[in-house]
Formats: C-alpha cells, structure tokens, sequence
C-alpha cells in the first residue's frame, strides 16, 4: 500500500512550540521521525494531534504553545486527503479570546468538533506507558479521548460537566441559594448522564475487539467501567433515570461534599478497569513489557473500530513507540499497522528501530527544530 484512503499530505506550523516555520508534505502511509531527544520529533505530531478536539496529545494551554520569542500567535495547518478530495484545515491561537479557533476550507468552523467529519486521530506516547498503575484520572482521560474519536460530542459534555461541577462547588462553598445550586446540579446531571453512557456504550463496542486481541504478539483485555454510585445498585436503564438519581444524592450530600470541597460522586470519579485476558491478571500488577503491549493492543483494537463505526480510519500518531519492543514484537507492530491500511505517524532515536516497516515511508530527521 502506497497511499492510504485518507491521510495528512500537506502539515505547516507557524510558531508552534520549537518551529518558528516548518513544511511537510507527505505522499506515504508511513512517517518516520527520527532524531536526538529534544529535536522536536513529539512537538510536530503534537501539532498533528491538534487536528482533533481537545487539547492535543499534552493536554496543555493552548497559550503555552507559542514558540518563544514568536511575536504572533501558533498556528496549525494542514491539508487532509480524502475520499472527497483535499480538504485544508488550519488551527490557531485565538487572540481575541481564550481557546482556540479552526478553519476549514477557509471558513470558521462553528465548533471544533467540525474537524472530525474529515480526520479522526488516535495518539500513544511514553506519558501513557504508566496507564495502568497511574492515578484514576489518567485512565478517565485516556477513555474519554477514545470516545471523542467515535463520538466528537463527548468533549463538549466533559467540559460542561466539568464547569458546572466547578460552579456548584464554588456555590456550596458560599452557601448560596438553594434553587440556585440545584438549578447548576440539573446542568450538571444532564451533561454526566451523556458523559456515563457514551463511555459505557463506546467501552461495550470496544470490549468486542479488545477481546479477540489484535496479534498474538499483543495481548486480549477484559474493559470494565465502574458504576457511578458505590452502593452497588443497579445499573440504570436510561439517561433519566441516571440524572435523577444523581440530582437526589447532590441534594441529599451537599453538607459533605461542601465539607470535602469538592463533589464526591459522579463521573470524574470513575474509573475503568483493565484485565490481561489469557493471565486473567489486572493490568496494573502486569509486567512493564506486558503493560506496554496490552496498551498498544488497545490502541489498535479502537483503530479499528473507530474504522467499523464512522468509516474514518483514524490516522496514528505513535510517540516512541519501538523503543521498549523486542524485535519481534516490532515486526509484529508493524504489520498490525499496515493491516489498518492507514496513515501512522512514528518517532524514534535511532532509525534502526525501523528496520521491517512495510510500505512507503516518508523518513524526516529533526535537528534542532529543523526537518531535514
């Protein structure tokens, strides 16, 4: 395969992190970046990643993306080869206000979310290699990032939970009205109803995949999303039913989570659960060789599904990926990529840990900011 469906054939920055300016056009499936730490490999799939809602594969301000000493704001943009034809899509710093804004084919995007109806893009870098021991927040992150790839929406319901769960702690704090607060708690429970069921419905789909594994070199997994309440009580049937049981227990708990400071039920504090399933062993007491593998297993599993369900195989971006794989587990990598028939993104040190990639690459050495 030379070229997939769909893929980035075109990428420019503009002052974005250590780029004051950098082109890349790309005709391959394949994109290999390799050089010294600190080149500047990870901040252009970054750039990539921000071809998606959310805030990129750092999670970070978009403010702090400005490259140092750049008089203008960051700026993204890329041409998108489709089945429909190029589309050209472009990201940037938002100077009138906080956020960021999106073009496409040179009109304002109404939503961020617009991106998604011509690339869906899945991420893995070293941050993620401690998913499984790491703080529930972590996993709660990474889950929602893999809804948002088959449900875009996803991220304007965690952010509104998010500000309203803010707004209702700020509210008990200063004792304010009652009717007030429950009128933050009805927002509240309307956005972590949608929050629960799109994980909880996605993480289902997913389950299917994950447990038919991708490779024999990459293990099969159990998914499991902790109930919202404790208390072992049934799982609820609907949408409303959640909410109402969730505005009931605010109610009823104001006194505490005043007291702790915080809201101590709800969605932001589910977890998910994660099994290695031929060690019916949890993935947290994994090796680290097996952690790794089981992650990447669950990378591969959602590509596919993201594929089955939109018809949008997304484009990866693999941060480090082959530097901690023996070479057989490499080779297996690779030819689980190329089954996808869609466009991957690699960095890596040293070019060796290449060697075996199958199809047309594109091979970019990063010096100094530089794209040789």
């Amino acid at each position: 395969m030379s070229k997939p469906a769909r893929y980035i054939s075109r990428l420019r920055l503009t002052g974005f992190r250590s780029y004051g300016n950098a082109s890349l056009d790309i005709e391959a499936a394949n994109v290999v970046l390799t050089g010294a730490n600190g080149a500047g490999k990870t901040n252009l799939i970054e750039a990539g990643s921000l071809l998606s809602p959310g805030r990129g594969l750092r999670g970070v301000a978009f403010e702090n993306l400005t490259k140092i000493g750049t008089p203008g704001p960051w700026a993204v943009a890329a041409t998108i080869m489709t089945p429909g034809g190029e589309v050209d899509m472009g990201t940037g710093a938002n100077p009138s206000k906080s956020g960021r804004r999106v073009r496409i084919n040179g009109a304002n995007a109404s939503a961020i979310e617009d991106m998604a109806a011509f690339v869906r893009l899945l991420w893995l870098t070293p941050a993620m290699d401690g998913l499984f021991t790491g703080a529930a927040g972590d996993r709660r992150r990474f889950l929602d990032r893999l809804v948002m790839t088959l449900i875009p929406d996803h991220a304007f319901s965690v952010s509104g939970f998010e500000k309203a769960m803010r707004q209702r702690n700020r509210l008990l704090e200063d004792n304010a009205d009652p009717d007030w607060i429950r009128a933050v708690e009805v927002q509240m429970a309307d956005f972590a109803a949608a929050m629960h069921f799109a994980r909880a419905d996605s993480l289902s789909h997913l389950q299917q995949l994950a447990s038919l594994g991708v490779s024999p070199a990459f293990p099969a997994a159990i998914l499991t999303l902790d109930p919202v309440f404790s208390d072992d009580r049934d799982e609820f049937a609907s949408s409303s039913a959640l909410e109402f049981a969730l505005l009931e227990h605010w109610q009823q708990n104001r006194g505490l989570d005043r007291a702790a400071k915080r809201t101590l039920v709800g969605p932001h504090r589910v977890d998910m659960q994660v099994t290695h399933l031929q060690k019916s062993m949890p993935a947290k007491l994994c090796s680290t060789g097996e952690q790794k593998a089981l992650l990447i297993g669950l990378i591969l599993a959602h590509a596919r599904l993201v594929a089955n369900m939109t018809g949008i195989t997304p484009i990866l971006l693999l941060d480090e990926v082959a530097a901690h794989l023996d070479p057989d587990r490499r080779i297996a990598l690779f030819e689980a990529l190329a089954d996808l028939q869609t466009q991957v993104w690699m960095t890596g040190t040293d070019p060796i840990l290449f060697e075996g990639l199958e199809g047309e690459t594109l091979r970019v050495q990063v010096k100094e900011g530089q794209l040789l």
